[in-house]
């Protein structure tokens, strides 16, 4: 692995920047303390700093010269999980913490920004420090605000900590790398009656079984084989007591897809099977369809620049490029609509004793920290010198 001197001698001032971080943990567009730290220490290194670019986001804009440009982003914002990790350094708000690692990504961003401050690489890089990437869609927020407008870059990189992949290494390939999220809420509508004389009623809770047999039937047996998708029904609300079949039934979930195609399909298909459902057994059945966030597809030039970078840091045959897509979701993805880029995965170790994204005794690893510094500093300087015009014309 080649990690830079000056690097290595961040690695103390970058595990108290995440401690700090992780002991404050702030959800989605509360991240006012967390934006704050991040502002000064960018300023500190001397960085024009922006705040409060889709309402909690900060941007750090270091310039070189005339030249080309590119963006950086790290996640800043923690999850509703009460801790158990028992860390001297875990959560002390009540109810909160950072168990997908979006302090450690906040941390090696400005580690990447106060080292490249120190020797600037030709050109501008865009440092976007995003709120509210845990389900409310921060990345979309920061666009719709201006982000690019304002700040325009050639291309621009995610990176995310993935616990199972050693520390060390990364992976990175080109299109989807993370799923497509919808999110459904489906209320049925029969007729309540007494539990002993059900034929005077019509059973919302029979039809939502039959319903949601019908749904899963769409990825069995609608759907090509090969064709990536899940259906979760994660909610399921219906009655107040032991000896009434209720009124309504309300189902709640998510529908996750790679291709926009699927997508589209599963939405539609959604549609009809519910409501010839309920019609069957003389029901109705009202679908709200939400479109949440996009598929995460990396560009294949963009993509090939990561892998070259990740393996100049890690080391040859290091990068894995054959990792299946998560079914997961990024809302880096609204990014990626707006500019070429990529997403690549920064190895967190081991997920024993529960250190996987979104439980309670998750913790980044402190060791990977100089390795995505390291990763950011690199890929900034590859995607400058590509986007040169000298580079161009070559």
């Amino acid at each position: 692995m080649t990690i830079a001197e000056d690097i290595k001698a961040l690695e103390p001032r970058l595990i108290e920047w995440r401690h700090d971080l992780h002991i404050h943990p702030e959800t989605a567009f509360e991240e006012h303390r967390t934006a704050a730290f991040v502002a000064r220490e960018l300023r500190a290194a001397g960085l024009e700093v922006h705040e409060g670019i889709g309402r909690t986001g900060v941007v750090g804009i270091l310039r070189n010269g005339d030249g080309p440009s590119v963006g950086l982003r790290a996640d800043m914002d923690a999850l509703d999980i009460e801790e158990t990790t028992g860390l001297a350094y875990a959560s002390k708000i009540p109810g909160k913490m950072h168990a997908c690692g979006h302090d450690g990504h906040t941390t090696m961003l400005l580690g990447a920004a106060l080292q490249m401050a120190s020797d600037p690489p030709r050109g501008t890089v865009v440092f976007i420090f995003q709120p509210a990437e845990e389900n409310e869609g921060g990345a979309r927020v920061m666009v719709e605000d201006g982000l690019f407008e304002r700040f325009p870059v050639d291309s621009v990189f995610g990176m995310h900590n993935w616990p199972g992949l050693p520390v060390g290494r990364f992976a990175v390939h080109t299109g989807p790398m993370m799923a497509a999220l919808d999110t459904f809420e489906l209320r049925i509508t029969g007729k309540g009656s007494h539990a002993g004389m059900p034929h005077q009623g019509i059973d919302p809770i029979l039809v939502a079984g039959q319903i949601q047999t019908a749904w899963q039937a769409i990825i069995s047996r609608t759907l090509n084989p090969a064709d990536a998708a899940v259906i979760s029904i994660t909610q399921i609300r219906a009655g107040d007591t032991w000896n009434i079949i209720p009124e309504t039934v309300l189902i709640r979930g998510t529908v996750r897809s790679l291709a926009p195609e699927v997508r589209d399909r599963l939405e539609a298909e959604m549609q009809h099977r519910a409501r010839l459902v309920a019609e069957t057994f003389g029901a109705s059945a009202e679908l709200d369809y939400q479109r949440r966030y996009p598929a995460t597809i990396n560009a294949p030039l963009e993509t090939d620049m990561a892998r070259a970078a990740a393996e100049t840091v890690a080391g040859p045959q290091t990068v894995v490029q054959d990792m299946p897509a998560s079914m997961g979701a990024e809302d880096f993805s609204f990014m990626l609509q707006e500019k070429p880029g990529a997403y690549i995965w920064i190895g967190n170790g081991t997920m024993e004793g529960g250190r996987n994204l979104h439980n309670p005794n998750y913790d980044f690893n402190d060791e990977a920290l100089t390795t995505g510094v390291q990763f950011w500093v690199e890929i900034a300087r590859r995607a400058l010198a590509r986007n040169s015009p000298a580079e161009r014309l070559s």
